[in-house]
């Protein structure tokens, strides 16, 4: 379930993410949704890891959980355009 709620909890991060980073990112909903599920991962394992100690995927109810998802998705969104070269 876990998997599922940061899916969803990444499609908005994602999102809202793209509208507050800086510059024209480029890219479509598909990117959007991609690398916002993918900051959401990356968010939740590197708060996790850095509360336990473990890597493993948690869901943070509430407010927490989304800024935790925003703050991956941007940095997602920075590393997919240093990838990409097109970085702002």
């Amino acid at each position: 379930m876990n998997l599922i709620a940061w899916a969803i909890l990444g499609i908005v991060a994602g999102a809202i993410a793209k509208l507050l980073y800086p510059g024209n990112q480029g890219g479509g909903i598909l990117s959007t949704m991609i690398l916002g599920i993918i900051g959401a991962f990356l968010g939740g394992s590197v708060v996790t890891l850095v509360t336990t100690g473990t890597i493993a995927l948690a869901t943070f109810p509430g407010i927490p959980g989304l800024v935790v998802a925003i703050l991956g998705a941007m940095i997602a969104i920075f590393l997919w355009g240093l990838v990409t070269g097109s970085a702002a």
